[in-house]
C-alpha cells in the first residue's frame, strides 16, 4: 500500500486542562492566619491578636479579615469569643489543607441551603398547626437569649440555634427532626458567616419573631413564608456572592 492509499492517522480526543483556580484574598490571609498558628507554636485556648492589630499587620481590610476568620471558624481552627476575641481551637494539621476545607465547604452551601429552606418551612408550617404551650414557651425563651445576646453586641449564635431547634421539637415530626440533625453541623457555615455581617443579628431576630408570631397565631402558611424568606435573606453570604461572581 503506497502513501496515497494509507487510512488517515487516528487521534485521541483528550480532555481540556482543568481551570486554573486564582485564589481568592480571604484564602491567602487563611494561610497566612494558618502559618502564624503554626509557628507561634499556639495551641488550643490560645488567642490571636485583636482583629484591628490583625488587619493592620497582614495589611488587609478588617472585612477581607472577618471573611477569613469566619472561613477558619467553619472548619473548626478557631472560635471568635464577644469579649474574648479570636481563640485557637485546633493545632494545625500538616495532612489538611484548610484551604481545600473551605473550597469543599463552598461547594457544597446551595445543596444546604436548598434542604435547609425546604425542610425548614415545612418545619415551621407544622409547628404553627402542632405547638403546644410547652413549646410556645421554649421558642419564646430562644427569643429572649437570642435577643439578650444581640444586645450585648454578640452575633446570636447559640439563640439563633436554639429558636431553630425549637421551632423543629414544635412540629412534632420524627423524620423531619432527624433529617435536620443530619445536615446541623453544615448549616453552622452559613449561621456563623451570616451573623458575622454587620446588622445581620438583629435582622435575623426580627425575622425569627415573625415566623414565632405566625407560629403562635397557627397560620402554618404564613409560618412557612416568613421562615422561606428567613432562609433566603441569611443565605446570602459572602462566599456564595463570591462564587458566583467567580468567571
Amino acid at each position: 500500500m503506497d502513501a496515497m492509499t494509507q487510512p488517515p492517522a487516528t487521534h485521541r480526543s483528550v480532555a481540556a486542562p482543568a481551570r486554573v483556580h486564582r485564589p481568592r484574598l480571604y484564602e491567602q490571609i487563611v494561610e497566612l492566619l494558618v502559618d502564624h498558628i503554626r509557628t507561634q507554636g499556639l495551641e488550643p485556648g490560645d488567642r490571636l491578636p485583636p482583629e484591628r492589630e490583625l488587619a493592620q499587620a497582614l495589611g488587609v481590610s478588617r472585612a477581607s479579615l472577618a471573611q477569613a476568620l469566619v472561613a477558619l471558624e467553619v472548619v473548626g481552627q478557631v472560635h471568635v469569643r464577644h469579649g474574648e476575641g479570636i481563640v485557637v481551637t485546633a493545632p494545625p494539621d500538616p495532612e489538611r489543607s484548610l484551604v481545600e476545607a473551605v473550597r469543599h465547604h463552598q461547594d457544597t452551601l446551595p445543596d444546604v441551603i436548598d434542604a435547609r429552606s425546604a425542610l425548614e418551612a415545612k418545619l415551621a408550617e407544622l409547628a404553627a398547626e402542632r405547638h403546644t404551650a410547652e413549646d410556645m414557651a421554649e421558642i419564646d425563651a430562644a427569643l429572649a437569649e437570642m435577643e439578650q445576646q444581640v444586645a450585648a453586641g454578640s452575633r446570636g449564635l447559640e439563640g439563633d440555634r436554639a429558636f431553630h431547634e425549637a421551632v423543629t421539637s414544635a412540629a412534632h415530626s420524627r423524620v423531619l427532626q432527624r433529617l435536620m440533625a443530619e445536615i446541623r453541623e453544615l448549616i453552622l457555615e452559613t449561621r456563623i458567616e451570616s451573623l458575622s455581617q454587620p446588622g445581620r443579628p438583629q435582622e435575623s431576630l426580627e425575622m425569627h419573631r415573625a415566623v414565632a408570631e405566625a407560629i403562635r397565631r397557627r397560620d402554618g402558611a404564613a409560618a412557612a413564608a416568613a421562615m422561606t424568606h428567613h432562609i433566603a435573606v441569611v443565605s446570602d453570604v459572602a462566599l456564595l456572592r463570591e462564587q458566583k461572581e467567580q468567571p
